[in-house]
């Protein structure tokens, strides 16, 4: 049957048409056809199958016997195209919509960018919207469904958001080229004992987690100045304004230039845990669970 030359979606439409309205004018005005343009495709598709499809001598129509069977392929062949269609429009739903992912400053804007890189070559019709805010604030983006999922340290799972595990980024006491503390490679709790200190401000919980460090080694330092960012603590260090703790991860550039230097704390006992949150009760489309899946295996391949 598909050698014939009838065979294209608008003559089976018509011919199922016709068949249901017993009438090739209103089949033609369904078709949004001229009833003259309706008869010839009709007489056309006779032609090439060599039989009638319908008995023209009687009102309304009836249908011929080698109609019902065209008829037939007819249904069969547009219910599947119909199938077809309602299939490609899902997979493109699928794979297109906006995923609004907040994030820490922190988290850095090279990475950021190789992770939306990741994105649009997985998901080329989607759009991945990221927005830098302190951490309370990426908190309160997913809470109230202003983010889709959220980047951020020291969450902790709550009635209404689930934190997922993500990284552990060990953390360093960072100096200035010059200082004196620079030559070592590693340094104890105590040999901070005294030092200018940079901090982060009070109500952050990396600044808590760093002085209940101190006071576990019964450390004093003498805090100089306080920021509620990493970029500015680091600038404040590569300024010899004082030394600070902070994730080595966050310090790569800096590494790089020679403006820092990353002495390793001996034994290693601080982590700054970044994790992914999201509701609880968040209904994930394709390309939200798809940023989940990529985050997931780029920090599996950047901790390898």
């Amino acid at each position: 049957m598909l050698s014939y030359g009838f065979v294209n979606l608008s003559t089976l439409r018509l011919i199922r048409d016709v068949a249901h309205h017993k009438s090739v004018s209103k089949a033609a005005q369904a078709n949004e056809l001229s009833q003259s343009a309706a008869s010839q495709a009709l007489r056309e598709a006779e032609r090439e199958l060599g039989a009638e499809l319908f008995d023209r001598t009687r009102r309304p129509l009836v249908i011929t016997p080698a109609g019902k069977i065209v008829l037939e392929y007819c249904r069969e062949v547009l219910r599947r195209h119909e199938e077809l269609e309602a299939e490609l429009a899902r997979l493109k739903r699928a794979t297109t919509g906006t995923v609004r992912l907040a994030a820490i400053y922190s988290v850095g804007l090279t990475e950021m960018s190789e992770l939306e890189r990741h994105f649009a070559g997985k998901f080329p019709e989607a759009e991945l919207q990221v927005s830098y805010l302190r951490p309370e604030r990426v908190w309160e983006a997913v809470a109230e469904d202003q983010a889709d999922l959220g980047l951020m340290s020291y969450a902790e799972s709550s009635r209404d958001i689930i934190a997922l595990p993500w990284r552990d980024e060990e953390m360093v006491v960072a100096v200035a080229p010059h200082h004196p503390l620079a030559k070592r490679r590693k340094v104890t709790a105590s040999a901070l004992e005294g030092s200018t200190f940079i901090g982060f401000d009070d109500d952050l919980p990396i600044q808590s987690h760093i002085e209940r460090y101190f006071k576990e080694h019964k450390v004093k330092v003498e805090i100089s100045m306080h920021f509620d960012n990493l970029q500015m603590i680091k600038e404040a260090v590569a300024h010899h304004a004082g030394i600070s703790i902070m994730p080595e991860r966050v310090m790569r550039e800096d590494l790089e230039q020679g403006r820092m230097v990353a002495l390793k704390l001996d034994p290693p006992e601080l982590y700054r845990p970044v994790r992914i949150v999201h509701r609880r009760r968040k209904v994930f489309t394709a390309v939200m669970a798809g940023l989940l899946a990529i985050l997931r295996a780029e920090n599996r391949r950047t901790a390898a």
